[in-house]
């Protein structure tokens, strides 16, 4: 009977995951490369809700939320589309970002290179870029407001609090 296999991973189980398990993260600052491509997923997106509702982002969280809502709403993006519906997360994130006090950073680990909103210097990550496309993909119509919503909460419960509150 065989049983080094077995211990050693029971006893692996109780240090916890070993040094060469541990995934290296970096975090660097959007390039220019990402400023020219996020600017032109927001144009995409500003265009298709111009042309198509006659609507416009204002950076408006409830409106925009709902811009974003009706677009999928009217199927003016479906779950193939995965340019707009990430274009989706960019503007939704873009929210995010101004309400929450966070930044777009590049998050790089073993996974890939991912745009990401970071809270000041701390290690608290959203993704919003595939927050809608995702979901859309898998066939959840989990509403936008929900997903943002659900983004908002994880963020504000790592803020620190103000003074006198």
């Amino acid at each position: 009977m065989r049983v080094w296999p077995a211990l050693i991973l029971f006893v692996l189980s109780f240090l916890g995951s070993p040094a060469w398990a541990q995934q290296d993260i970096t975090i660097t600052e959007l390039s220019n490369v990402d400023r020219q491509f996020m600017a032109q997923q927001r144009t995409l997106l500003e265009d298709l809700a111009a042309i198509n509702l006659g609507r416009s982002f204002s950076g408006e969280p409830e409106a925009d939320i709902a811009l974003l809502q009706a677009l999928l709403d009217r199927k003016l993006v479906r779950p193939e589309q995965t340019r707009e519906l990430q274009a989706m997360g960019l503007v939704l994130g873009d929210l995010l970002a101004r309400e929450l006090d966070m930044h777009w950073v590049v998050y790089e680990d073993s996974v890939g290179r991912s745009r990401a909103l970071r809270y000041r210097e701390s290690d608290n990550y959203l993704f919003p870029m595939t927050m809608i496309s995702r979901r859309q993909q898998a066939g959840n119509t989990t509403p936008v407001a929900e997903i943002y919503r659900k983004a908002y909460d994880i963020i504000d419960s790592a803020r620190e609090p103000l003074p006198f509150q």
